[in-house]
């Protein structure tokens, strides 16, 4: 559901991330979905990826990293499931290995993101512990 205007209410923004993540256009969903003040939470980081980042170009850069150090083997996105006025989440699953390691192994998180003013403020992402 990609439109010339920008989605308004959270489940038509829900849908359009869906959509473009679905796709493998996750950086255009950064570019179009996304507030200058976004902030993206992780359940952990590190001194090269802070676990709570801030900004487009952090969540660029995030992305950015992610893509060029994982190759991905398949990827599944589902969702949205929409809550309350401001939020909805997704899941995510992918199979991937780990450039610098070899590693292969599947991840899998939910993703809970917060609208206002029609613009994606928040994300935050939740791990399995498996």
């Amino acid at each position: 559901m990609t439109t010339a205007t920008a989605p308004t209410t959270t489940a038509a923004i829900a849908e359009e991330l869906v959509s473009f993540c679905k796709a493998g256009r996750n950086l255009d969903a950064i570019n179009t979905l996304y507030s200058p003040d976004i902030v993206s939470i992780e359940s952990m980081g590190n001194e090269t990826m802070p676990r709570e980042m801030k900004g487009l170009d952090a969540i660029r850069g995030k992305n950015q990293w992610w893509g060029e150090n994982n190759e991905v083997h398949s990827a599944a996105v589902e969702g949205p499931f929409v809550g309350n006025d401001d939020k909805f989440a997704v899941y995510y699953s992918y199979d991937v290995t780990f450039k610098p390691t070899g590693k292969r192994n599947t991840m899998e998180e939910m993703a809970l993101y917060t609208v206002k003013d029609g613009k994606i403020v928040r994300e935050q992402f939740f791990y399995r512990t498996d």
